[in-house]
């Protein structure tokens, strides 16, 4: 068995983790990532990229670079609702650097994190590694257990951070206790493709019994077509022509290319969950994104919350690791920096299942806009908040922790 020794181990080469890496890596701190995958190259993953995160990545010195890796910018935040095309939330006017939301294939950003820290010499990422267990030595995460190409590893290390997702081996392991808040949609992703005629709008649709939302990835349409929980069994019961037929009724533009849907093989099936941890650590192990809090896929803020986690978590433990003096006050710091947000953004999202998805998703009838939506749209200012919310959140986290803390 190979046996390892770093400062800080992070499970998990998703968002936060890469990140958090990077982050502390630059600020000194001798750290390893260890994701299980040998790529990033996974499709239906979250692909926007919010203000609040472009803001970070500026502070690093590296937005130029960024923005020239494919993309496409959403500067309106659209929806259709019925028959009515509605304006609810305007980007351009938010105080960050980057007035829009990049819509960006998640392994582009993470190739692109992981390569800036490849520079790094405290970086260090093992992909085909998978954490299996946590070490505990004396009452307090001491280290993980993986299995990787060269067979099974161990790590010690002063820190444990698990970013590994929302089915968190790492949580799971820590026996930490999770809190379900319950969600009553599933969402289907698949992929259409992108005609030059079509409208550059990124869109929601709501109507008829179904939502879907299309994000353009330049040549094809990412598609969302949101599902009552646990309906996907009926669906395909119904064959994947009822599915074509049901998304041609709502976006009608889809009608000539949704036989590009040969078979179920190309709907993947994301369970949406929106849980969080009742305590994101214990001693020596800390869980930050989708490990400690599930998001909804409403808004694609989970890559936004994942993102501030990572930043909080770097610049309030990168000098404590440094002096290989962190405790569990310094663990819960963080906690209690991300608390809020989280909190707010999960009630606001079961809101938003509550009085708009549920209500659409309860009646094949088509649906008129609630006023309070169409109040957005009458109302220019109004679109700021939405834009708001969406795009950097609340408390939005900056980068402090610098090259060679100490």
């Amino acid at each position: 068995m190979q046996r390892l020794r770093t400062t800080c181990c992070i499970a998990g080469g998703g968002p936060a983790g890469v990140m958090a890496g990077y982050l502390l890596a630059r600020a000194g701190v001798e750290t390893l990532v260890l994701e299980k995958h040998a790529d990033f190259l996974r499709d239906f993953r979250g692909d926007t990229v919010h203000p609040s995160t472009l803001e970070v990545i500026a502070e690093l010195g590296l937005l130029e670079e960024f923005l020239r890796l494919p993309h496409q910018e959403v500067r309106l935040l659209r929806g259709q609702i019925g028959n009515r095309l509605l304006t609810i939330g305007d980007f351009t006017h938010l105080g960050t650097r980057c007035k829009f939301v990049a819509l960006m294939p998640q392994w582009h950003f993470l190739s692109f994190l992981a390569e800036q820290g490849a520079g790094l010499p405290a970086f260090k990422l093992r992909m085909r590694t998978q954490v299996t267990d946590v070490i505990e030595t004396e009452g307090r995460a001491s280290g993980v257990r993986a299995e990787g190409p060269d067979g099974p590893l161990e790590v010690e290390a002063d820190l444990v951070i698990a970013a590994d997702g929302r089915h968190s081996t790492v949580r799971a392991r820590a026996h930490l206790e999770v809190q379900d808040m319950g969600s009553p949609i599933d969402v289907l992703w698949l992929r259409l493709s992108r005609k030059p005629d079509d409208s550059l709008q990124t869109l929601g649709y709501f109507n008829h019994g179904r939502v879907i939302v299309t994000l353009d990835r330049g040549d094809y349409w990412q598609c969302a077509f949101v599902i009552r929980k646990g309906e996907l069994q009926d669906l395909q019961l119904r064959g994947i022509e009822s599915l074509r037929a049901q998304i041609a009724r709502i976006v009608p533009k889809f009608q000539d290319r949704v036989a590009e849907l040969r078979s179920w093989e190309d709907v993947k099936l994301l369970t949406v969950r929106v849980d969080r941890l009742r305590q994101w650590w214990k001693p020596g192990l800390l869980c930050i994104g989708d490990a400690a809090h599930a998001m909804s896929p409403i808004g694609g803020v989970g890559i936004n919350l994942a993102i501030q986690d990572a930043v909080a978590a770097a610049n309030l433990l990168a000098v404590p690791l440094h002096e290989k003096r962190v405790t569990p006050e310094h663990l819960a710091a963080v906690q209690r920096r991300r608390t809020f947000p989280t909190h707010f953004t999960q009630s606001l999202q079961i809101l938003i299942h509550e009085r708009v998805i549920n209500r659409v998703l309860a009646s094949d009838e088509s649906v008129d806009p609630p006023w309070q939506v169409r109040l957005f749209d009458r109302v220019p200012a109004l679109r700021r908040i939405p834009a708001r919310v969406v795009g950097v959140g609340v408390r939005p986290e900056h980068v402090r922790a610098g090259p060679g803390a100490s």
